[in-house]
């Protein structure tokens, strides 16, 4: 479901008590700092689950790359980087299943009807995107009700052309199915964060960075965007100057810039 017109009407059949929720969960996350980004996105997945009532929450960086391969059913979409806000080792493990399928052009239904509206804020329940069916197939059976999800709804805000920021709400068997209403409250509290959708693409150099940031260097931007200076963050690390600062000048090479004031240029959305 594109969510591009009739957004009055959507509003109006929100409950008062959760536009409120909504609202001040926007508060809540403008509060954070640029370099807080993985606690931003716990907080935003906590609120999520409270509003829509939802036993986990996943969100995906989704990249469109130059496919390998002709005819590709996922026409280049890739998951950069994926996190549930209660994770354990069947959803991860069910991850890579997925991710190595999409690779070998063995893409499911639902994913290619989600895909159909790659390029628009979109908000989907599974049988929004698939009919009665699908829910007997062997890819419900091992990718949600195996690993203890019922119900989803799927939202995609587009960040650019070839990177978009998804979200997964999910419901497990003793819950009831998503509503419209519901569907369309999850999309709304989303939608408002076009901001935040950007600022957590950069944090993993998915947004203009030309490959993904490692792990150590996601650590030491959050702390460059902190205002701290390389030695400080060589300190708070417990590594050496130098190794500090070949990791700080890596991040600028990715990003494509040069200083750190350019750097905090692109949070502030003030570079391409």
């Amino acid at each position: 479901m594109a969510l591009d017109a009739g957004a009055s009407g959507i509003i109006t059949m929100i409950k008062n008590g959760n536009m409120n929720a909504i609202h001040d969960l926007w508060d809540e996350l403008a509060n954070f700092g640029a370099d807080r980004s993985d606690e931003t996105l716990v907080h935003l997945m906590e609120g999520l689950c409270a509003l829509a009532g939802a036993c986990n929450i996943t969100w995906m960086g989704a990249v469109r790359l130059d496919t390998s391969f002709v005819n590709d059913p996922a026409k280049g979409w890739r998951p950069g980087v994926v996190s549930f806000l209660h994770t354990a080792l069947p959803l991860d493990d069910a991850v890579r299943e997925q991710t190595k399928k999409l690779e070998q052009g063995n893409v499911d239904e639902n994913i290619i009807r989600n895909l159909d509206g790659a390029g628009s804020f979109r908000a989907n329940r599974l049988r929004d995107l698939v009919g009665p069916e699908w829910f007997e197939s062997f890819y419900y059976r091992t990718y949600y009700r195996d690993v203890g999800h019922n119900d989803a709804v799927w939202v995609a805000f587009p960040v650019n052309k070839d990177i978009e920021s998804w979200f997964g709400i999910f419901r497990d068997a003793s819950q009831p199915l998503f509503t419209e209403t519901e569907r369309d409250e999850i999309a709304y509290a989303l939608r408002g964060l076009k901001w935040f959708h950007r600022q957590l693409m950069l944090s993993h150099g998915l947004l203009v960075a030309k490959n993904p940031l490692t792990a150590a260097e996601r650590k030491v931007l959050h702390l460059l965007l902190t205002g701290l200076s390389e030695k400080l963050i060589a300190e708070q690390l417990g590594r050496s100057y130098h190794t500090t600062h070949e990791w700080i000048t890596s991040i600028y090479r990715k990003f494509g810039v040069n200083n750190r004031a350019a750097l905090m240029a692109l949070w502030l959305g003030k570079a391409a």
